[in-house]
């Protein structure tokens, strides 16, 4: 699956022997755009070509700026809800995902819905509503306010508690703690999310796990990267927008694994050459839903600061894509 928003402009990669006392880049592989991703921009791309200019979107179909500015300079217009979208009209639900209740406001109001929500985050709404028809208390560890925590917590109100991080353990209240299960928003750093579980677990020993992994296997998988390369790094730079949790979580996750320093940035104008003074190893990656097109801008800038060496670091092959909404599916390639 492809995109018209991910170019690769093709920087020349060296995988010989670094250049003694010189500097080098260590790219993150895989890293950038994961399938559900690719799957949601392709979605509002595909909304274009068949239906024309204006298409809605509720809420950052993902979150990345230069996704959604360049989605909105081709006619798509976002928006916080579905009260600001006209009767009748087009509508894109994000990435995200959306509670039950947004679905049910839309059809309220006409409107016609392409729901663009990831499947690996379908799979944890399922397991939701699966676990509270059983009657469990089900533990959502996640960042509060989160659109993808509103979306899975909304599937299951009454039986759907958030605990944001270890330090929210402490105020969680079960009614049978025998009947208690634990999912997760999928974005998640692996490390963070065990921490909870563990602290959890202190408190409520019966607490069951999910009956498959939450985290987003792009998620693990880009973190598991930077653990690799972070410990050579003077500096790791973090190619994501300041909204996106997953790419956040890259920066922490490769503090703690031993890089000197790490920075988030959407542009590589944003890169303090500050930063570079005294660094002779660089590591780059990117968060899942941000273009290559970004990346490349960052290895150009650090040539021009005398990083010319870029040496791949791979942790996984990624290969899975996620088929289109079939609202879309007939417009896919003209």
């Amino acid at each position: 699956m492809t995109s018209a928003i991910p170019l690769d402009v093709g920087i020349a990669r060296s995988a010989g022997a670094p250049i003694p006392g010189g500097k080098r880049v260590l790219l993150a592989e895989p890293r950038g755009y994961c399938a559900g991703v690719d799957r949601a921009v392709e979605t509002v791309e595909q909304a274009l070509v068949k239906h024309g200019a204006p298409v809605y979107v509720r809420k950052e179909i993902v979150h990345n700026r230069h996704v959604v500015e360049t989605l909105r300079e081709r006619g798509v217009i976002f928006v916080d809800d579905n009260d600001e979208v006209p009767e009748g009209a087009l509508v894109v639900f994000s990435a995200h995902g959306v509670a039950p209740t947004v679905h049910e406001t839309a059809a309220a109001r006409n409107l016609r819905t392409i729901d663009a929500t990831c499947p690996l985050v379908t799979k944890v709404h399922q397991e939701a509503k699966r676990f509270a028809r059983d009657d469990f208390d089900i533990l959502l560890i996640g960042h509060e306010g989160h659109e993808e925590v509103e979306g899975t917590a909304g599937e299951a109100p009454q039986h759907v508690q958030v605990v944001d991080g270890p330090e929210s353990v402490a105020s969680v209240t079960v009614r049978d703690p025998e009947k208690v299960i634990w999912l997760s928003q999928t974005t998640l750093s692996v490390d963070e999310t065990m921490a909870t579980v563990e602290a959890l677990r202190e408190r409520f020993p019966a607490l069951q796990d999910p009956p498959s992994d939450d985290i987003c296997y792009a998620t693990s998988n880009r973190q598991t990267a930077v653990k690799a390369m972070a410990p050579e790094c003077d500096l790791v730079i973090v190619v994501g927008s300041r909204n996106s949790s997953n790419s956040v979580r890259l920066v922490e996750v490769a503090l703690g694994a031993g890089a000197g320093a790490a920075q988030l940035v959407d542009y590589a104008r944003e890169i303090d050459p500050a930063w570079l003074v005294g660094a002779t190893t660089v590591g780059v990656t990117s968060g899942a839903s941000v273009p290559e097109i970004l990346v490349e801008g960052v290895l150009e800038l650090l040539a021009e600061h005398g990083f010319g060496e870029v040496r791949p670091v791979t942790t996984a092959n990624e290969t899975l894509v996620f088929s289109l909404p079939r609202e879309v599916r007939a417009a896919r390639g003209k």
